[in-house]
């Protein structure tokens, strides 16, 4: 199994150099963060994961939960890991100091939910979504639901769930079944199924405090009859202390592909006592708070898997001697050379680079405008922050997951033979990469949200917003020599990606179905465009330290080295994506469906 290292430099220059952390919180007001400050928890985060989380990752995969009964048992260490993961204070990074926490904006703590994820991505399960639970009841809560949840869910004392899907509906939520009907003392009584509830039930915290979408008496059809309701495991008295158990419980656990350390959990409830979060038949609004959290938390997914396939294969294609190069041995005094020095090995190598550190940067840009939709105080520049998050969101979740997906294959592959053993790591990362495409909406489910919803919908002014940002960097840098390979291109896709999506609107008037059969080439190659915009700006700014000599030069050429491959070998695949979009909908639907045979 490799040693994961977590970063930092990476980490630094995307969040120093690249987003100028520094300024962005001067700009918010938060005059008592700097880098400085977050370099310290970067340090201490580093230790942790690689000393603490990493070394449970393997014995996790091969141990798995335990299910007995309805109790749900973690692998051996993963208790004392979340001990001492609460002790660090670690979960209420980001809480209201109201309640316990430190009050650091979503940014500051990204790289640490990034480190977590790719030492033990089972691991980070159980905490992950907790925040999502926090930031739901700290934005649709009442007062008294904050006292009673906020302080002991911020400290980490106790987790949250987010509670969706059922037997009979997925991602179509509007024909959900979970029935809430009203008790007399004002709370409900709550009955249904979930399924793939993760950390739905285990053994790390005293209480877990399940989010949970349910239907109302006489509530309207579909979505627009869906409210939303705190449900936990334990009573509580409102002064964090537990009582009796509550009427939910778990009635299995699945057996997966991957990630099996973490508890995927058959919630059931049986007129469990909820209290009502937000309005009635509103809780669909309301989850999408914690929804657009998962799906950011989703995204870091990807980047953990990209950067632990590079990190593994570039350790293993260092040392692994086989074959001769072609133009001459590079190791004369061994019996073969390493295999790094092959060409196919270094395109696999630098796919993964490129993917790991570009997912890293438009991760970490989504945290900072998430600061600004929360901090700023211009309600402006709010709005525009809230309007490009809400188109960024959806291409990180499914682009980041599917490229890191892609990196953690690219890892078995360098290791050849060895990379399908289980000893060396490669094959679990991809299995524990392979659900990151699939929950909190899978890559077609972003992709209609994407394209229907925040460009189509409206009217492409979304991405008009970005593009134009894109626009001005491209001017701006327009007369730089040193940049020109990467901004000519880079204006020519912007400009190209603006047409596509006109052509694909004025389809779509004909037939609303060319929407569904162009999302997914369409989601991919807003990625590939997005992370050409990121890649030119860190090749702009390693220049920029370049010329200054700011040292570290060996860090910065990587960097533009890195950027030059990325436009000349992974860039160019969006001319098969636009040519797929083109290729219409009528080749799709031609065959009927009692023609698909086998």
């Amino acid at each position: 199994m490799p040693d994961y290292k977590a970063p930092l430099r990476d980490m630094r220059f995307v969040l120093n150099e690249v987003l100028d952390l520094d300024g962005h919180y001067a700009s918010l007001g938060l005059d008592d963060i700097n880098s400085e400050l977050l370099n310290a928890f970067l340090e201490e985060g580093a230790k942790f994961s690689e000393n603490e989380l990493a070394p449970l990752n393997r014995s996790g995969d091969e141990e798995g939960c335990g299910f007995e009964n309805g109790v749900v048992t973690t692998p051996k260490g993963f208790k004392e890991a979340y001990v001492k993961y609460v002790e660090g204070g670690w979960p209420a990074m980001g809480g209201d100091p109201e309640f316990g926490g430190q009050g650091l904006p979503g940014s500051a703590g990204i790289a640490i939910s990034e480190m977590t994820g790719s030492a033990n991505w089972s691991w980070s399960m159980y905490p992950g979504l907790s925040h999502g639970a926090v930031a739901t009841i700290e934005e649709h809560g009442t007062e008294e639901q904050k006292q009673g949840y906020l302080p002991k869910l911020t400290s980490g004392e106790w987790t949250g769930t987010m509670c969706l899907t059922e037997p009979s509906c997925g991602s179509d939520l509007g024909i959900l079944k979970t029935k809430a009907e009203p008790n007399d003392d004002g709370s409900y009584s709550i009955t249904g199924t979930k399924i793939f509830i993760s950390a739905g039930e285990h053994d790390m915290a005293e209480n877990i405090i399940h989010i949970v979408l349910a239907r109302l008496p006489g509530a309207p059809k579909g979505t627009k009859g869906i409210s939303l309701f705190i449900v936990p495991k334990f009573m509580t008295d409102g002064n964090g202390s537990v009582g009796e158990r509550n009427a939910v419980t778990c009635g299995s656990i699945e057996h997966k592909m991957g990630i099996k350390a973490s508890a995927t959990c058959v919630m059931n409830f049986d007129g469990a006592t909820g209290y009502l979060i937000g309005p009635e038949n509103k809780g669909l609004n309301c989850m999408f708070t914690f929804m657009n959290f998962a799906r950011l938390g989703t995204a870091i997914q990807g980047v953990a898997h990209a950067e632990i396939g590079f990190q593994g294969g570039l350790t293993y294609a260092k040392e692994r001697l086989a074959m001769r190069s072609l133009s001459g041995p590079k190791n004369p005094e061994g019996p073969a050379d390493p295999i790094i020095v092959h060409p196919d090995v270094r395109r696999m190598l630098l796919t993964s680079k490129a993917f790991a550190e570009g997912g890293r940067a438009l991760v970490y840009l989504c945290a900072q405008l998430g600061d600004k939709v929360k901090l700023e105080k211009d309600e402006a520049a709010r709005k525009e922050a809230d309007e490009l998050m809400a188109l960024l969101t959806p291409i990180a979740k499914a682009f980041v997951t599917e490229t890191g997906l892609e990196a953690a294959n690219h890892g078995v592959q360098i290791y050849g033979g060895h990379g399908f053993i289980r000893e060396w790591g490669m094959e679990q990362n991809v299995r524990d990469a392979r659900i990151s495409t699939l929950y909190e909406g899978t890559t077609g489910i972003q992709a209609l949200d994407l394209l229907g919803r925040k460009v189509l919908m409206t009217q492409g002014q979304a991405l008009r917003n970005f593009t134009k940002i894109v626009h001005q960097f491209c001017e701006a840098n327009g007369e730089n020599g040193d940049l020109k390979e990467f901004v000519e291109p880079l204006a020519g896709y912007n400009k190209e990606w603006g047409e596509l999506t006109q052509a694909i609107g004025m389809q779509a008037m004909q037939n609303p179905e060319y929407v569904g059969a162009a999302s997914v080439d369409y989601l991919m190659y807003s990625g590939y465009v997005t992370l050409a915009y990121l890649w030119a700006r860190m090749a702009s700014v390693a220049q920029a330290q370049l010329d200054a000599g700011a040292g570290d030069e060996d860090f910065y050429k990587a960097k533009i080295s890195t950027a030059r491959f990325y436009f000349k070998r992974i860039l160019p695949r969006v001319a098969g994506h636009k040519g797929a979009i083109e290729g219409g909908l009528d080749c799709m639907m031609d065959l009927d469906a009692e023609h698909f045979a086998f």
